[in-house]
């Protein structure tokens, strides 16, 4: 009980340390993309924030696996650097013996990555294409900010105001520009503001201003001088939502069992599974040589992880294709990778195998 529960703590405050790292990297990849897509006009600015949410939520699991994975192998590792495992070899306890409290660290977060991944990461996806839709969809007036130059929906006019709006709903120095026909027109106006019609259109009314008219780069302009000027925002037209597999429920994949949906349900499934198994795979790869580099182990778990992780995104896209059946593409993957975990526990608990008789 002493070393389940010591070997429990230094898990979970391992664990605590690499979600931390990884997470901040996540969130840190996730804003950098969406700044881009958003100063790109691909994104509206204000919906940066909740997609990150949204994305980080998505990309939990991941994120998850990679924790356990990690944690198992640097408290291993460590093991053998401060000659622990001497002792526990010394003692005649195998390294299997590490196999229960592996799993009794593992297996609680494979529940959440099953959880994750079943259910809030495709309800992230969805509200996070739904969330961009809405905010798509909103007509041009509802774009306007204060000192921010915004494009409408249609990239047809660009608005600026310099003040926004106070208690009586007006906007101060605004900007319009617009393009005809391919001819350019530029408003400016002291003031403006929203007025809703009878059938409930949307107009924007600007007072005391100018408007000017032209083709670029021909000195033709004509001016004129408004106290009035009256603009009707385009309706935007409801869209449905793009379908992706990702963002499907899990009971639509199973009442809908074509190739796709069941690729992407049997990338669903092989998270949890691969975490359990990523976690067994860290007991044998964390030996470490004390005269040997340090880093040897960390190198080859990584690749190790690489390999795993692709080996399942090609999995699910032959399934998609129906290159092979749901069974098989589900299973081959991790099938593969117990007998590499197999392999590995052989190399470290055998006496005699073909790999020293090699070094003989």
């Amino acid at each position: 009980m002493i070393f389940l529960r010591a070997a429990q703590r230094e898990f979970a405050n391992t664990a605590m340390a690499v979600f931390v790292a990884l997470f901040a990297i996540l969130v840190t990849t996730v804003l950098i993309r969406l700044l881009g897509q958003a100063a790109g006009g691909r994104v509206p600015s204000d919906a940066v924030l909740a997609l990150i949410g949204f994305g980080a939520l998505a990309q939990l699991p991941i994120v998850l696996s990679l924790t356990v994975f990690i944690a198992v192998l640097m408290s291993l590792s460590r093991s053998y650097r401060d000659s622990e495992m001497v002792v526990w070899f010394a003692a005649g306890v195998p390294l299997t013996r590490w196999i229960s409290p592996v799993l009794r660290f593992a297996v609680p977060v494979a529940v959440v990555i099953a959880g994750v991944t079943l259910v809030l990461a495709p309800w992230a996806q969805y509200k996070s294409v739904e969330y961009k839709e809405r905010l798509n969809n909103q007509d041009d007036a509802a774009r306007v900010a204060p000192g921010v130059f915004r494009e409408s929906a249609g990239a047809r006019r660009v608005f600026f105001v310099e003040v926004g709006a106070g208690e009586d709903g007006r906007v101060r120095n605004v900007f319009v520009s617009s393009v005809q026909d391919g001819k350019l027109g530029v408003m400016v106006a002291e003031e403006g503001y929203l007025r809703t019609g009878e059938n409930g259109e949307r107009f924007v009314v600007l007072e005391r201003g100018r408007r000017y008219d032209g083709t670029p780069g021909s000195p033709d302009y004509r001016v004129m001088r408004f106290d009035r000027y009256t603009l009707q925002m385009a309706a935007q037209g409801v869209k449905d939502l793009p379908v992706r597999n990702r963002m499907l429920p899990l009971n639509t994949l199973l009442e809908d069992p074509n190739p796709a949906n069941l690729g992407e349900l049997a990338s669903r499934v092989g998270l949890p599974v691969a975490s359990l198994i990523l976690a067994l795979l860290a007991i044998p790869l964390s030996f470490v040589n004390p005269r040997a580099g340090r880093t040897n182990n960390l190198i080859v778990a990584i690749l190790t992880y690489l390999i795993y992780s692709n080996a399942i995104s090609v999995s699910q896209a032959w399934i998609a294709q129906g290159k092979v059946s749901f069974v098989v593409g589900a299973m081959a993957p991790h099938l593969v990778m117990v007998a590499v975990l197999a392999a590995l526990f052989y190399r470290r608990l055998a006496v005699y195998s073909i790999w020293r008789r090699r070094r003989a």
